[in-house]
Parts: structure tokens; C-alpha cells; sequence
């Protein structure tokens, strides 16, 4: 499944104030988790993991948490100007998953649930499902994040 993703308010705030433990997007560790479709996102309201609900319990291939980005990548098109964030697809494998949602979250911006900034999510507008197989979160071919500079 190819997916667009969409930015929570607050990291883009948190990450030019300095108000929190420094976020950098490809040195600290992010997070990806999946949520049902009874998650009820808010772009303003959410700032934090423990903000999140509805996440997968663990079971069945899933690990409450979810898995580390890998291969994080942050560039600048000054052609264009955009910064893309990007990284590898998350991937369960060997799951049986049913999910609405994918949310990023910056684990190195705290030390607990309640201070680990949310970075982004994806609605991959239905449930997704794997049975016995691998689930796998395809970030757009543009990167899972471009923040337009005007």
C-alpha cells in the first residue's frame, strides 16, 4: 500500500522552539505503531504518545510500541523548496493485522509516554489487514514527509 503522511502541529512547534529534548529526525529514534480505525486523530490536540489511542495490543506479529524507523534520511530541494523526511517502509513480518492508522513518534524527545513527541500519521483510509503475512507501511515514492517552504 502506497500512503501519504500528514504532520501533527506540535512537532514542527517543538522542533523550532527548542521546548522539549532536542528533535532530530535522523539521529534520534522513531517510532512507527499501528492504530485501529476507532482512533480518533487530532493534528492540534496530540502531542504525545501517550495521547494515542486504539494502538494494536501485542499479539499475532505486533509488539506494543511498534517498530524503529530505519534509514532515516532528511534533504532540502532548493530547486523546489521542499525538506522531504523519509526513512525504510515499517514492516511487521509474519503478523495477522488488521489497521486504519500508522503514527510516527520521536522516542529520543522523551523519557516516557507522556513527553515522546508525535511526529506524523498516515490514514490509509480503510483497514488494512495481513494473515499471516507481512504488514508493511510503504512510504510515498516522495518521501513519508515533504514540508513545503514559502
Amino acid at each position: 500500500m502506497a500512503v501519504s503522511a500528514y504532520l501533527y502541529g506540535h512537532y514542527l512547534y517543538y522542533a523550532t522552539t527548542g521546548s522539549t529534548t532536542q528533535m532530530k529526525w535522523t539521529a534520534n529514534t522513531m517510532k512507527c505503531i499501528l492504530c485501529t480505525s476507532t482512533y480518533n486523530v487530532s493534528q492540534d490536540a496530540h502531542k504525545f504518545y501517550s495521547n494515542i489511542t486504539s494502538e494494536l495490543s501485542t499479539a499475532n506479529g505486533y509488539t506494543a510500541g511498534g517498530v524503529s524507523l530505519t534509514a532515516q534520511t532528511a534533504t532540502y530541494d532548493v530547486t523546489n523548496n521542499y525538506v522531504v523526511l523519509d526513512g525504510a517502509d515499517a514492516v511487521w513480518a509474519n503478523s495477522t493485522i488488521t489497521a486504519r492508522y500508522a503514527v510516527i513518534y520521536d522516542v529520543s524527545s522523551g523519557a516516557d509516554s507522556a513527553s515522546q513527541v508525535l511526529v506524523g500519521y498516515v490514514d490509509f483510509g480503510a483497514d488494512q489487514s495481513s494473515s499471516s503475512g507481512t504488514f508493511t507501511v510503504q512510504w510515498s515514492s516522495a518521501g513519508i514527509v515533504r514540508i513545503t517552504v514559502s
